[in-house]
Formats: C-alpha cells, structure tokens, sequence
C-alpha cells in the first residue's frame, strides 16, 4: 500500500539544467575548465515541457505542419515574382486614340505614310491615319484580296494587292488621284494564268521583284521602275492621256471616277483610269539553280604568298577522252573551273 505522502512525491517534478549544443569531455584539469560554464546551461521548467503526442495526433500534426511549410514556400514564391515584377521598368502604354469599325473582317492591310490600305472584297479601302475614316473604296475586282504592300515613294505611294487568283496589280496613289499602272502577270487565257507568290520593292522605289509560278516551275521577275516618269505624267496629265483604249483589261470593271458621297470625309479621290502611265521595264528573269545530279570532285590549291585559291575539277570532260595519255592509267586532267575560281583581292 502506498503512502499518500510519496505518490504526491513523485507527482513533484524538479527543475533541472540542461546543457545547451554538444555534450564534450572535461578536460582533467580543473583550471581548463571553463568559466563559463553557467552560460552553457539553461534552467528548464518540468511543468511547462509539451508532452509527445500519442498516435495518430502526432501524425495530423506532421502533416499539418508539412501543408504548412509548402503553403508557406509557395506564399514566398509567389512574393518574391511580385516584387521583381514591379521592380521591372514597365513598357510604356499607348491606348487607342480613336477606332473605326469595319464592315466585314479584312484580309490584309498595309500602312504608309498618312493612310492605311485594307484589302477585302473586290479591292481595298484606303482610310485615314489619323482620323480613321475611309477615303476611298477601289473595288473594280472580281474576286477578293488577299495580300496588300503599300511603299513610300515621296510625294507619292505605290500600292500592291494581289487578288485570289494570285494575280498582283501595281497602283500608283498621288494627292487625290489612284492610277493603275500594270497587272504583272494578268493574262487573257485562264489556263496559262501564273500566280504571285511573294513580291519585294526595294528601299526607295527604284526596283520591284515578284516570284512567280505556274506549269510546275517558279521564277523571279524583276523591274525597274520608272517613278520619275510617273511623277511627271500625274503632274501633267495631259502628257499621259490614252484617249483610245486598247481593249479592256481582263477582270477589271469599267473604270469612272468615284467621290466620296457614301464615305466619311469630304476629301474627293478618284480613280483615274483616262490616264495611262509608263509601264514598269522588265530587266531579268531568274530562275532557280539546277539541282546537283552527282557529287563533284574538286581539288582545291593554294599557292604560298598569294591570295588566290583555285579548285580543280576532277571530274573527266569529252575532250579529255580523247588522245589523253594520262587517261590510260586512269588519271583525270587537272583543268580550271570558270565558276569556282575564288579570288581574294586586297
């Protein structure tokens, strides 16, 4: 039977002192010992210690803890993107001046200078930059565009759509007036009807390429533009009058001149068809190299103290065939190739 005055005893929890890091060996000299020995211990209350956690509470709490520790890190995370974010110099905004809204989606578009030309069906509208209203509607085309360049010559601009059919027409847009000048590859019988897969002009309008295909081959046109010629002709238009017109032009309506009645600017532009101008001169036609049906055997030389490096052809010729002594022991005659001579000029 046990005695009331010791099971309250053992209820009693005495302080104790508990070393703080590592436990180390004394050393056996007592005036090695250090003296501060006091600091190293810490006075803990017996009553204030957490008991463990009988199972499965101690498992919860684990895994409080983990979704604790995780939440937090991605809490983190999530801080530090934003504070280099708005540490970042922002790109400067620019709203919208103004809008204008179309009649249908348009296909393609272009800008230059103080307009914008959007083709959509049977031609293309041309608007203002600036105010954003429609200046004009050329829609003299049978079918829709689908592609449209727009290059800045001065005083004046040269438009380029080409239509579904691939066919790519240049207009030339001077002050109130639209001109056609030429559909490049616009031709009376269908079925010899090439199309336009890509078109450059150069910087400044003096030249103008086209790569070009049908009947199963492709080919680059290029032209040289006459835009002197033309500045002249619209500036004195009594100089490009044609009177008597050549047939009409496949795929293109009667062209009359057209004001601005149904639009939403008082500017008047028509499309002076009367006036014909100086047609772009064809000056090449490239065409793409031919593929390579066997695998050349060139011997390349170069000699010390010069600046040139010549390749050899190994590769035997007709005239080799014949009365070559060195042929009979299966040697090729070494011979200059024309079109791989390289030569380094200082």
């Amino acid at each position: 039977m046990s005695s009331p005055v010791g099971s309250r005893a053992q209820k009693i929890r005495l302080p104790m002192f508990t070393q703080k890091g590592l436990l180390e060996v004394p050393s056996p000299t007592e005036k090695d010992w250090s003296k501060d020995d006091d600091k190293d211990f810490v006075f803990r209350d017996p009553d204030r210690e957490r008991d463990s956690l009988p199972q499965p509470y101690r498992m919860i709490n684990k895994l409080v803890n983990l979704l604790f520790d995780r939440a937090w890190e991605v809490i983190e995370e999530r801080d530090t993107l934003r504070q280099a974010e708005l540490s970042r110099t922002q790109p400067t905004t620019y709203p919208p001046v103004m809008e204008s809204k179309l009649n249908q989606m348009p296909n393609c578009m272009a800008i230059c200078q103080d307009y914008v030309f959007i083709g959509g069906a049977k031609g293309f509208s041309i608007y203002n930059l600036y105010n954003a209203k429609r200046i004009y509607v050329w829609d003299k085309l049978k079918v829709d565009v689908t592609s449209i360049w727009a290059t800045d010559m001065g005083s004046e601009i040269l438009v380029v759509p080409v239509d579904e059919m691939g066919i790519v027409r240049l207009l030339y847009f001077y002050k109130d007036g639209l001109f056609l000048i030429k559909a490049i590859n616009e031709v009376e019988d269908t079925t010899k009807q090439t199309t336009c897969v890509k078109m450059e002009i150069s910087q400044g309008g003096d030249f103008a390429a086209f790569l070009l295909q049908g009947a199963g081959d492709i080919w680059l046109d290029v032209y040289k533009l006459p835009k002197e010629s033309w500045l002249k002709e619209v500036e004195h238009p009594q100089l490009a009058l044609n009177p008597k017109k050549k047939g009409r032009q496949p795929q293109l309506n009667t062209p009359e001149p057209m004001t601005s009645d149904n639009l939403e600017t008082d500017t008047n532009i028509c499309f002076k068809g009367d006036i014909k101008l100086s047609l772009p001169v064809h000056i090449m036609k490239i065409k793409p190299p031919q593929p390579v049906t066997g695998v050349p055997c060139v011997l390349g030389i170069h000699w010390t103290r010069h600046h040139n490096f010549f390749l050899y052809s190994l590769n035997r010729t007709l005239k080799d065939r014949v009365g070559t002594s060195l042929l009979r022991w299966g040697l090729p005659t070494l011979r200059p190739c024309p079109s791989a001579l390289l030569e380094a000029r200082d």
